[in-house]
């Protein structure tokens, strides 16, 4: 009798979403382990595979709950306060009060929170009421409360990990909540590196290298317009391509790239990461926003290794450090899963308070990783220093919102990068665009919910694989009469000295395997007797982020033909290429200038006008994947320019997101998609790519998540312009 009054309490518990009590006959059998897992592993998305397809419901106490008399009448009950029906499994938590009158959790804990205790139906003075704060570890014996109000078992967020003992007070006799301790005046309690391992990731990087003699950080190409130049002729402007790509992370001799991408990022030798996320809590996040944001941190803290460090900044009308700069440790990583956890959305939008604080770990820090980098994400826009207290400027000084402690130098290279992502339609394009040119970040554009995990899994897959930083690029004229024109090299910072015989451009970091291309304009003197012509050399010094020595690399001398007649010159598709996405950028640019001056017509006439002079290019010709990519990523702009309402909701920051990706030579999230179409796989490194995968199959393999963003597909397809 007894076990089947047990199986039928879980079958309850299951189908109603409510938390039956324990009793005597619920304990486990002798020698297994009665330690409690707790809800604050949710985020975590390592066994997301392992969570139940049903879901259940938190509750707010262990006695503020009771049975519903009938599943099928709680099934059909209306929320008395958002007028909606509540649906066992539709993503929200139901709250039964002692007076049996239930409501969504969220929307009677938000009643709660402003003091009214008394129940909306029949007034009943109510004695126990919900409540949303931090997550704590539980007592033996009961529940926590999931903040975001998702259920205890949803598939969405579960994982079944068990967390280090709790911090407890034992003369108060409860646990101490890890998230209300006092915020300290100075962040310099950051966690200490461990030297140790890092020691050992050098010794096992110089063994790598050593075993495989062909291994080159960066390897350095150059190609001239033209191949051969009749000795008669010369040239004002002939352009030099001076293509850069990085290495690739060094594997383990017995580790093929298939093994390596399973294995745990802290497995392979790179550079450790100091990590700083800038996260938007303002109210407008309230709902899916918010928990799928979760789900994406909880994404990037599984794939942090043991010697990235990580912090957490919360930001809405006002802005707080959730937890110190620490490593990414089995306790690390699930302190850090408690804390993004207990977020709650509410208030006003304050990046540059965000930013602020974040730009304090940073500062303040005692021990440095030799990667650093701030990732921010907001879905609005800034009312307190820009548009709204501290500003109403006539025309907005984006400056303002980032500290001068992260600006992008002008000559010592960059500070601390951040990669911005405006979340949305309602967010701030130009405000996060600015934010992450001044920094040395880019932007991206995330049009809808459903793939905030993808940008951010697309942009760790880059901090997490850095083989190159400070590389300065020198570019020398190899003949007397050679005198360097122009640099073009997007938002690096270049400068031509020595009277126009040599030019540097400042690059900063490079990703494994990742590529750089920049254009050289010389001029090509008519040559009197010899048979060819040097031209330049091109010089890369570059720190290596792990033994920290600076290393020097050079190219051969480039030269081309001098023939004595005069033959058809054959056009570099390479230099041909490139050229095409300089153009289109400054197409675009173009375009965006006349778009905001209110002439849509004119903007979409300058991306035709380009469309079709990029067609009778000799790349385009050829069918080369980039100009295809150019073609279609324009094509796409003009269609975000139908009417005014559709520039404002997705044109612009489709466009600065391009222009970020183009000015970076960086991928970028665009739109609804990180992958596809648009020009953004021409930037992805191949470990972007990876990780990339990795949490698109994590994704397809939730059920649960696609009941919630199925539904948002189908919205955004009615929505899209096209």
């Amino acid at each position: 009798m007894g076990s089947k009054w047990r199986k039928a309490k879980l079958a309850l518990s299951k189908n109603l979403c409510v938390y039956v009590p324990r009793t005597r006959e619920d304990s486990p059998p002798p020698g297994q382990s009665t330690e409690r897992l707790s809800d604050v592993a949710l985020l975590s998305p390592g066994n997301w595979d392992m969570a139940t397809s049903q879901p259940m419901t938190p509750t707010p106490s262990s006695h503020g709950l009771r049975l519903s008399r009938s599943s099928s009448r709680s099934s059909k009950q209306t929320c008395s306060i958002c007028l909606t029906k509540m649906k066992e499994g539709g993503g929200h938590a139901i709250f039964t009060a002692e007076c049996s009158h239930s409501f969504h959790f969220q929307c009677i804990a938000s009643n709660v929170k402003h003091g009214n205790q008394i129940c909306p139906v029949c007034r009943a003075k109510w004695k126990e009421v919900p409540m949303q704060g931090p997550i704590l570890d539980p007592l033996p014996g009961r529940t926590s409360i999931n903040p975001a109000g998702w259920p205890q078992n949803d598939a969405l967020m579960t994982v079944v990990r068990r967390l280090p003992p709790p911090r407890r007070d034992f003369n108060r006799r409860h646990i101490v909540p890890l998230l209300q301790t006092p915020e300290p005046s100075v962040f310099n309690d950051d966690e200490s590196l461990d030297h140790q391992a890092a020691v050992a990731e050098k010794i096992s990087f110089s063994d790598n290298v050593t075993d495989d003699s062909s291994f080159r950080t960066i390897e350095i190409k150059t190609y001239p317009e033209v191949s051969a130049v009749s000795r008669t002729k010369s040239y004002d402007n002939f352009t030099v391509l001076v293509h850069l790509k990085a290495g690739a992370i060094v594997r383990g001799p017995n580790l093929t790239r298939s093994h390596a991408s399973l294995s745990h990022p802290s497995q392979t030798p790179r550079a450790p990461v100091d990590l700083v996320t800038v996260l938007d809590i303002s109210g407008s996040m309230a709902g899916t926003k918010l928990a799928l944001l979760k789900r994406a941190m909880g994404f990037v803290i599984q794939n942090l290794g043991s010697n990235d460090r990580l912090s957490v900044i919360a930001f809405s009308s006002t802005a707080r450090r959730l937890f110190a700069l620490r490593r990414m440790s089995d306790v690390g990583r699930q302190q850090a899963l408690q804390a993004v956890n207990s977020l709650v959305a509410s208030g006003g939008t304050n990046i540059a308070e965000g930013l602020k604080k974040g730009a304090k770990v940073m500062e303040e820090r005692r021990e440095k990783n030799p990667v650093a980098s701030i990732i921010l994400l907001s879905d609005g826009q800034d009312t307190y220093t820009v548009n709204g207290i501290g500003g109403n400027l006539p025309q907005p000084n984006y400056k303002l919102l980032l500290p001068l402690s992260i600006h992008n130098g002008d000559s010592t290279g960059f500070q601390i990068p951040v990669h911005a992502f405006g979340f949305g339609a309602d967010h701030d394009s130009s405000s996060m665009h600015s934010i992450s040119e001044i920094s040395g970040g880019t932007f991206s554009f995330i049009e809808t919910e459903t793939v905030i995990q993808d940008a951010f899994a697309q942009c760790i897959g880059g901090l997490l694989s850095v083989v190159v930083q400070e590389l300065q690029v020198g570019v020398e004229c190899m003949h007397p009469s050679l005198l360097l024109g122009s640099v073009k090299a997007g938002s690096y910072p270049s400068r031509v000295i020595d009277n126009g015989r040599a030019g540097f451009i400042d690059v900063g970091d490079l990703y494994a395997e990742e590529e750089r291309d920049f254009l050289v304009s010389i001029n090509v003197p008519v040559e009197s007797s010899r048979s060819e012509t040097p031209l330049l050399k091109v010089r890369c010094v570059y720190k290596d982020p792990l033994t920290k020595e600076m290393e020097t690399m050079e190219s051969d001398v480039l030269r081309i033909e001098r023939p004595e007649l005069a033959g058809k010159e054959v056009v570099s598709i390479e230099v041909d290429r490139q050229c095409n996405r300089l153009q289109a950028a400054e197409a675009m640019a173009q375009a965006r200038a006349t778009a905001e001056q209110g002439d849509l017509a004119t903007a979409v006439s300058i991306l035709e006008n380009f469309r079709l002079a990029l067609s009778s290019t000799v790349s385009a010709k050829s069918h080369d994947r980039l100009c295809i990519a150019l073609d279609a990523e324009l094509k796409e702009i003009q269609e975000r320019m139908a009417s005014r309402h559709v520039y404002e909701v997705s044109g612009r920051a489709y466009i600065l997101s391009g222009l970020s990706s183009h000015s970076w030579q960086r991928a970028t999230a665009r739109g609804d998609s990180t992958d596809g179409s648009s020009l953004v796989q021409s930037y992805q490194t191949p470990l972007m790519t990876e990780m990339l995968h990795q949490s698109q199959a994590s994704l397809l393999s939730c059920p649960s998540t696609q009941r919630l963003i199925q539904p948002l597909w189908l919205l955004n397809s009615q929505l899209s312009p096209r």
